[in-house]
């Protein structure tokens, strides 16, 4: 690896100005993998085109990546088949009759999303699946239900006690501790950090404050303003990611809800069962407990297994229920497979960004200023968490982010204070919490990109909407973290506190931009879908 310095920040940097700029997310990604190869490669453009082809099929190849690759071609083969033999217009239908309101579809969202805790993937998969037809029917816009979609895979998963994160945040707390000879667990350490992820908790919080209120602000009043007003959405010239309706066509009128939650329930239990078992089962159960055989797992095994489970099943349900045919299901299956290439192309894309800021030391430039700062161990969460909230959306990693910063900011508190306590634990709890705000809202972040995906929604959209709910979580955050490093330890007391700050910055900023747009305190109208 070159030592770039500043310039290490350009691949990121040209990838996320771009995308924000051109709203063609494919072209900047693309561009800021490039120029990451032309500077490996000497700034040669001819020789760092190969290198940018070398990053773009090591990845494709790589174990993990094309099990994903493969699992969102399946679901999108399982999508085919349940919404194209009316199964999800069934269901839709069926929930319609409790959930008749866009508060209801809203708030149904977010509690979807905090019972699908166990892993971020299958999160976003179920809730944007279950909920788009719902949220359609309500006019809720898509925007909003990636956001919701997102805010609850990320910072739920990364605190659920039971999830596919639990194992490898838990490893690499053991691993630090094992580098500094301390005698501490580290599950323990885990569990003392949780209450200092303070972005995880406040942007759960947060949806659920907006879901409920209808109180809204920045780019996303005036999207929830257009769904209620003119029943759009999505934007007029939105291109979203899965193109179901476009693809599919309409869906059969005479659909069941048996072919939408027999295979739901199937990819959910599979996967369980795949986590189980690639996690080494009742014989890593009985030394290491649940959370090693989570750690243990192959989630990307466990999440093909389920997708082609749900695909069997549903192929088999349509068939016996005589809701299609052979030729029919086939023409669905394949069709569903085609809205995943631009989603695909993209994780693949983001992949590779992820090998270009490798390449050119993006991270550990980061990080070495910081360090270069020296300062006391009070004011190291707060250091860690603007570090780690900059890498990881720069980069779009969360777990990368973590492999990063954690073996230093461990060291660094410990260092500081000589002792494992609250310096500690916060420091952990900021790596975390910083980790993921960039997985839950960079435009390079494979979440973030499945959101919008299994949302329907335009990604540049869903990215520009979420943002400001994202920098508002994060900013009651980072104001704790300074009342954390002037004296105040009590995370009691600095969770009560967070949450009245969040309840101030949200009706202050739903207040000003109401007066902005001349929508009365920002609040947008309940629609109640007609029977």
């Amino acid at each position: 690896m070159s030592d770039f310095g500043l310039l290490s920040l350009l691949p990121p940097l040209v990838a996320i100005i771009l995308a924000i700029w051109t709203k063609r997310v494919i072209l900047a990604l693309f561009s800021g993998v490039w120029i990451g190869g032309v500077m490996v490669a000497g700034w040669n453009p001819i020789t760092g085109t190969t290198q940018t082809l070398d990053w773009l099929v090591a990845n494709a190849i790589d174990d993990w990546n094309v099990k994903i690759l493969l699992f969102d071609f399946l679901i999108g083969a399982g999508v085919g088949l349940i919404y194209k033999s009316g199964g999800a217009m069934a269901v839709g239908k069926a929930l319609t009759e409790r959930v008749r309101s866009s508060r209801g579809a809203s708030l149904m969202g977010w509690l979807l999303g905090v019972l699908v805790f166990f892993d971020d993937y299958t999160n976003t998969i179920i809730v944007g699946n279950t909920m788009r037809p719902i949220t359609d029917r309500t006019r809720v816009s898509r925007e909003m239900l990636a956001y919701i979609d997102d805010s609850t895979a990320a910072p739920v998963a990364g605190l659920a006690l039971v999830s596919t994160w639990i194992g490898y945040e838990v490893g690499l707390i053991g691993d630090a501790f094992k580098d500094l000879n301390v005698d501490y667990g580290a599950y323990t350490a885990w569990l003392h950090s949780v209450p200092f992820r303070f972005y995880s908790i406040f942007a759960i919080i947060l949806v659920f404050l907006v879901a409920y209120t209808h109180r809204h602000y920045g780019p996303m009043l005036k999207a929830e303003l257009r769904a209620r007003k003119e029943g759009k959405v999505l934007r007029d010239g939105a291109k979203p990611l899965m193109t179901t309706e476009i693809d599919l066509g309409m869906p059969k009128e005479d659909g069941s809800v048996h072919i939408f939650i027999w295979p739901i329930l199937t990819l959910v239990f599979v996967t369980l069962y795949g986590m189980w078992y690639t996690g080494g089962g009742g014989e890593v159960y009985a030394t290491d407990g649940l959370m090693g055989v989570l750690g243990n797992s192959d989630a990307a095994l466990a999440l093909l297994w389920g997708s082609f489970a749900m695909v069997v099943l549903a192929f088999f349900l349509v068939l016996a229920m005589k809701k299609m045919t052979v030729e029919e299901a086939e023409d669905a299956m394949v069709r569903g497979m085609k809205q995943m290439i631009i989603a695909n192309t993209i994780l693949l894309l983001a992949w590779s960004i992820k090998s270009a800021t490798d390449a050119v030391g993006t991270a550990p430039y980061v990080v070495d200023l910081a360090k270069s700062a020296g300062v006391g161990g009070g004011w190291v969460p707060l250091i860690v968490f603007l570090i780690a909230m900059f890498i990881s959306f720069t980069t779009g990693t969360s777990w990368g982010t973590f492999s990063i910063m954690l073996p230093i900011s461990i060291p660094l508190a410990y260092g500081i204070t000589g002792n494992v306590g609250p310096e500690v634990f916060a420091s952990i709890g900021a790596v975390f919490a910083g980790g993921i705000f960039g997985d839950h809202c960079s435009p390079i972040s494979d979440t973030t990109i499945m959101s919008s995906m299994f949302s329907g929604s335009d990604h540049i959209d869903h990215v520009s909407t979420q943002v400001p709910y994202a920098l508002t979580a994060a900013s009651v955050g980072i104001v704790l973290y300074i009342l954390f490093a002037i004296g105040l330890r009590n995370w009691a007391v600095l969770l009560i506190l967070g949450l009245l700050l969040l309840l101030g910055a949200h009706y202050f900023l739903s207040e000003w931009y109401g007066k902005k747009y001349g929508v009365p305190h920002g609040k947008v109208p309940i629609y109640v879908a007609e029977e």
